[in-house]
This record gives C-alpha cells, structure tokens and sequence, in this order.
C-alpha cells in the first residue's frame, strides 16, 4: 500500500492510497487512534470511492466513533478505468433504461462480475490496511455498502471471516441467497418500499436469507434514491454497538 496524498479537515485526516491497480482512501482521526476499529465503504454503481454518501459517513464514523474508515474504487469506477466487459454492462444497462425495461437482469449480470473482481481485491486492501500499525490485525471489522455495494458486499462478507457486522440495502435478488446464508454476524438491511428498480419481494427475500441471529430490516417510504437520512443515524450507532468506539470494546 502506497499514500499518495494526506489532508486535513474537521478533525478528519484523509489519506489517498493505490494498492497495486486499487484505487482508495482511507479516512482517521486527526487526534490520533491507535487500534481503532475499521469499517470498509463500497460505493454505488456509477459512483466512487468518494462520492457524497461515502464521504459523508466516513466523516461521521470517524468524528462519533474514531473509527479508521476505508473505500476504494470498485473496478471499472472512479479512477479505474474500464473493461470491454465494463463497457458490455453499462451499454447493456442504458439501452434497458431507454427502453423502459426492467434493470434487474442487467444489474444482476453487472454485480456477479464486478464481485468476481471486487471481493478478492477487497480481501488484499484489508490484509494491507491491518499491516497500519494505527489498525493493528485483531481489531473489529464492518462493512457498509447499499446497492452496488451491496452487490459487492454480499459475496464479501460471506467469504471474510474479519468482517464483524453490515449495513447493507437496497438490493435483492436469488444470485445473493445462497452468500447471505453463509453470513451470520450482526446485519442491518435498508429498504425502500417504493422502489422503482429492486423489487420488493426480492429485498425482502434477501433480508431472510441472512443467518445472523441479530438482523434488522428497516423499510422506508420512496423510491431508490430517496434513502432518509436518519439511518446515516442508525448506521453510526449500529457500527458503534458492535464494533465499539475506539478505546472501547463491542458491546
């Protein structure tokens, strides 16, 4: 892992790292926190590593938690560049926009390889990130990611035993029930009941194939992108419940 730039703000160091062809940052406290726990932030689709919603929760996790916080560039995305299979998806998925037909099949197809790609490259920028003195290789582990994210984050969780708790939402399909199965640590799952492009049946089907013991569902009113901001809230003290603050231990 290689920091190629460092800034400050509100109380927030913000750190620019490559890792290899991975694109990222990673997000600390400006007073110091040695062993604090980490939560990883997978964007949405089309977006990047620091698109609004993930620079805004990083901040707040940071600020409220003293959590270190880390995203990185999914392939194809932000500072990656593209594929031809890339190029196939979003073809793919701008024709069935244009056309008024359902999204789910495309997006499916876009999420199966782009996890396929991500969830190794995820594992990597992990095992680098625990090698930080100032995150250490024994500390809580979450993860926060909706749509896309989600689609990434699944299979990721499913496969990385370091990961201790997950917001996740927005998203369902059969393609993820057998990796939510294999998932038993604390889950948080989002849904927008009005959703114009994730059938409700298929979000509340992957909400049941979780096997954690401890899952919540909350189910908002409005469409895809009109997640309320509260549960940037609920998220904050989701993640400080089960990853503790910094300096304390899970509750």
């Amino acid at each position: 892992m290689r920091f190629t730039t460092e800034t400050s703000s509100n109380g927030v160091i913000e750190r620019a790292f490559t890792l290899g062809d991975i694109t990222g940052v990673l997000w600390s406290p400006a007073s110091g926190s040695d062993r604090a726990p980490l939560v990883l932030m997978a964007h949405g689709g089309g977006q990047h590593k620091k698109a609004p919603g993930i620079l805004g929760r990083a901040h707040r996790f940071v600020t409220d938690c003293g959590f270190h916080v880390a995203a990185i560039d999914a392939p194809g995305h932000g500072d990656r560049p593209r594929t031809p299979a890339d190029d196939r998806h979003i073809a793919a998925l701008r024709q069935a926009q244009a056309a008024g037909e359902p999204l789910g099949p495309v997006v499916v197809a876009l999420h199966i390889d782009l996890a396929a790609r991500a969830v190794p490259e995820w594992r990597a920028t992990l095992d680098a990130l625990q090698e930080l003195p100032e995150i250490g290789a024994d500390g809580p582990v979450g993860f926060w990611g909706i749509m896309q994210g989600t689609g990434i984050g699944v299979p990721l969780a499913a496969a990385e035993p370091r990961i201790t708790a997950a917001v996740f939402g927005c998203l369902g399909h059969e393609s993820l029930t057998e990796a939510a199965a294999r998932i038993t640590v604390p889950v948080e799952f989002l849904l927008q009941w009005d959703d114009e492009h994730i059938d409700r049946p298929s979000g509340l089907a992957l909400f049941d194939a979780f096997a954690s013991k401890e899952k919540t569902l909350h189910a908002n009113a409005g469409g895809h992108g009109e997640m309320p901001r509260f549960e940037v809230d609920s998220a904050t003290r989701f993640f400080a419940r089960h990853l503790g603050r910094a300096g304390t231990s899970p509750a």
